[in-house]
C-alpha cells in the first residue's frame, strides 16, 4: 500500500517475478484487498491519502480475518519514535525510504521465510499425527467458522461423528500396529470423501472421527455418511472377532441445522453423538441422524 505511484513500480517490478504482488494506492483499498485475499505479507507505507499506515495496521490486527497477516513498513516517514510505535503496534519490520534493491528483496524474503515457517507449525498444531488428518482442535475451529457462515446464509450445517466397531476387539486381536494402519485407512477414506468447501473430516479422539459438512442438508449428510460407511467396508479389512461383520465396519451418527446467531456448535456435537449412540444400541455399521431422534434444532433442550 503506497500513494506513491513510482514507488509502488519500483517495489512490484522488484518482487514480481518471484511472488504474486497486488497494489493498493490508498488505505481503504489496500484494507477491502487484505480482507478478500489474506495476502502473507503487506508493505505499507505510513503517508496514505485517506488513513495513516498506523491506523491501517490497527484496523488489520484488529480484524480476526487480517489479524495474522505479516506487515512490514516500507516508508519515508523518520520522525523520532514512528519506528518504535510502528514495531509496537505490530510490525515485523520498518524499513526507511529509499531502501536499496537487494536490501529490500531480502529483508521481505527473510520475512515471508518466517511466514512459511509459522503457518508450517500452525498446521502441524492442527493435524493429527497418527492420521495426518486434522484434529480435534481443527474441528472444533472449523466447525463454530461454518455455523457462523451458516447462519448468515441461511444455509445447513451437518456434523456426523464416526465410531470403527469393536475397535477394543481389533486391537486385543491384530495389535496395536494393526489397529494404527486401519485407522489411517479409515481416515484416508473419510479424507477423500469430503469434496465440498466446507467439509472436513477429522480425528475425534480415539477410534472416533467428525465431519463437518458446510451447506450440507440432513439428507444429505446421511447420503454422504452411508458412502462414506460402505467405503470403509469395501476396505475389507478383515476383523473376525467383529460379531456383525467379518471385516472393519464404522457406525455413523448424524446431526443437522440452520444455525442462529446465538447457537452453540457443541449441542450440534451432542447431538450427533448421541444419534451415534443409537447407531450402536441398533446393531451397528449403520447410520442415524438426529432427524430420527426428534432434535432439529441448536437450542432445543
Amino acid at each position: 500500500m503506497d500513494d506513491s505511484h513510482t514507488s509502488m513500480a519500483v517495489m512490484a517490478e522488484l518482487l514480481a517475478p518471484t511472488y504474486e504482488v497486488m497494489t493498493a494506492s490508498t488505505g481503504m483499498q489496500g484494507l477491502e484487498m487484505a480482507r478478500a485475499c489474506r495476502p502473507d505479507l503487506v508493505l505499507l507505507d505510513v503517508v496514505l491519502p485517506d488513513i495513516n499506515g498506523f491506523e491501517i495496521l490497527q484496523r488489520l490486527r484488529s480484524d480476526p480475518a487480517t489479524a495474522m497477516i505479516a506487515v512490514v513498513f516500507v516508508t519515508g516517514f523518520d520522525r523520532p519514535g514512528d519506528e518504535a510505535r510502528g514495531l509496537m503496534l505490530g510490525a515485523s519490520d520498518y524499513i526507511l525510504k529509499p531502501a536499496e534493491p537487494p536490501v529490500l528483496f531480502a529483508r521481505v524474503t527473510a520475512q515471508l521465510r518466517l511466514v512459511r515457517q509459522r503457518t508450517a507449525m500452525e498446521e502441524l498444531a492442527h493435524l493429527d499425527e497418527l492420521t495426518g488428518i486434522p484434529n480435534r482442535r481443527q474441528f472444533d475451529e472449523v466447525l463454530a467458522a461454518e455455523c457462523r457462515r451458516a447462519d448468515r446464509q441461511k444455509h445447513p450445517v451437518s456434523v456426523a461423528i464416526v465410531d470403527v466397531d469393536f475397535f477394543k476387539q481389533y486391537n486385543d486381536r491384530y495389535g496395536h500396529p494393526a489397529g494404527d494402519r486401519a485407522l489411517k485407512a479409515v481416515a484416508r477414506v473419510l479424507r477423500d470423501g469430503m469434496h465440498r468447501p466446507g467439509d472436513l473430516a477429522a480425528r475425534y479422539g480415539g477410534e472416533e472421527f467428525a465431519l463437518v459438512l458446510g451447506g450440507t442438508s440432513r439428507q444429505g449428510a446421511m447420503a454422504l455418511a452411508n458412502r462414506l460407511r460402505q467405503a470403509v467396508g469395501g476396505l475389507q479389512i478383515a476383523h473376525s472377532d467383529s460379531p456383525i461383520a467379518s471385516h472393519l465396519t464404522v457406525s455413523v451418527g448424524v446431526a443437522s441445522t440452520i444455525p442462529a446467531a446465538d447457537s452453540n456448535p457443541q449441542i450440534l456435537v451432542q447431538r450427533a453423538d448421541d444419534s451415534l449412540y443409537r447407531a450402536k444400541e441398533s446393531g451397528r455399521n449403520m447410520a442415524v441422524s438426529d432427524g430420527d431422534l426428534g432434535h432439529t434444532s441448536l437450542s432445543a433442550a
